[in-house]
């Protein structure tokens, strides 16, 4: 199985984790992605609210998962077939959720090309910028070296059976931290 490990600087992401779980425990009660189903029996559209917040809450689980006390002891974190779309859409989630929130004074073409300048913007929106950029950063790792795993989803779904095509995938090697199987 694909696996990456990124050693992260914890002076800098330590002070990121606070926004992250703040904004976590607020997608606990809110679905990340606003959902207009007025058209919808209201049954269903309660039972679909509902497993999607469950799924969203799964899924913020799992990232948050990832800073846990090893992480504070050798700052590095893991990702692999197994979790690389529930990271990818957990970070989805809290970016959404810190546009909609504490960046809405930016514009979307500022965010997403990261062309804002942290001397140019206000002290309370450095932290939730930075965090944006983190989350974004984390999923374009994960989709660059784990883009294949995510499109065919985690190993537990997929057929098992003997698939000689990847074996050569675990020796590749991503800039930013050392893989292990």
């Amino acid at each position: 199985m694909k696996r990456i490990e990124v050693k992260l600087s914890l002076p800098v992401v330590a002070p990121l984790l606070d926004l992250m779980k703040a904004s976590s425990d607020v997608l606990e009660a809110q679905i990340a992605a606003p959902l207009t189903l007025e058209d919808i029996d209201a049954d269903f559209r309660d039972e679909w609210k509902a497993e999607l917040l469950k799924g969203q809450h799964e899924e913020l689980h799992a990232l948050m998962g990832l800073f846990n006390s090893d992480f504070f002891v050798n700052g590095v974190v893991a990702f692999d077939e197994e979790n690389a779309e529930v990271i990818v859409r957990a970070c989805s989630a809290l970016r959404l959720r810190l546009r909609r929130h504490d960046l809405k004074v930016l514009d979307d073409e500022q965010l997403e090309s990261g062309s804002v300048d942290l001397e140019d913007i206000t002290v309370p929106l450095q932290k939730p910028y930075m965090c944006y950029v983190f989350l974004g950063t984390i999923q374009e790792l994960v989709i660059q070296h784990l883009d294949s795993a995510i499109l065919r989803g985690p190993a537990s779904e997929r057929s098992t059976g003997s698939d000689d095509d990847e074996a050569g995938d675990d020796d590749e090697r991503g800039g930013f931290g050392d893989k292990t199987d």
